[in-house]
């Protein structure tokens, strides 16, 4: 039976879109005569209305609508608790390499302080060292020619003798003899000179 679409909107229980949006996608067969659109509509009303049934209503599509905005708002918030666990799991990390860095520092200042001590010691026995050969040095003393010979005068020694000898220790290079080959002076450290005598 052909009927307008008004008519076929009342006896499909649906808007006037609806049939319009149901011509338009084929699930209703209409034709055009004298400008107006007409809808078959079978005599079985049940094989119609099934075939409309795959079409959601207003209230269907309202109530998808309200499923999807749901389904985003739990996946925003899945999405936010997924980014939120990973920002406080960056910031432990973060602690944790802060907690690893400071403790380095700490056992290098240590190393520095050690190394510090160490050198102070090290420089202390130096300067030590230092002034006991400087004390070494301040006692020894020097004695002029003219004592020399005096000394080995003393011990039997004529003054040709102790001029042969002075003249071998010096040739010899013997450290309590220096001679000044500029100055034409001798430098005679203070000895036993047992070993001379």
């Amino acid at each position: 039976m052909l009927v307008s679409t008004s008519k076929a909107a009342d006896i499909l229980g649906i808007s006037l879109q609806g049939v319009h949006y149901r011509i338009k996608k084929g699930l209703l067969k209409s034709k055009k005569e004298d400008g107006k659109i007409l809808v078959y509509i079978d005599d079985d009303l049940n094989t119609t209305k099934q075939n409309t049934q795959n079409i959601p209503s207003n209230d269907d599509l309202l109530k998808l609508k309200d499923e999807q905005i749901e389904l985003l708002k739990e996946s925003i918030s899945w999405m936010k608790n997924q980014y939120e666990s990973q920002i406080k799991k960056l910031e432990e990390n973060q602690d944790k390499i802060i907690d690893v860095f400071k403790s380095e520092i700490t056992l290098l200042q240590q190393a520095y302080h050690e190394m510090k001590e160490f050198h102070q010691i090290e420089n202390k026995a130096k300067d030590e060292k230092i002034n006991e050969i400087d004390k070494k040095e301040n006692n020894i003393e020097f004695m002029d020619i003219k004592d020399f010979f005096d000394f080995m005068k003393k011990n039997n020694k004529s003054k040709e003798e102790t001029k042969k000898i002075l003249l071998t220790q010096i040739k010899k290079e013997d450290k309590r003899f220096i001679y000044n080959s500029k100055t034409k002076e001798i430098i005679i450290y203070k000895s036993d000179f047992l070993d001379l005598i």
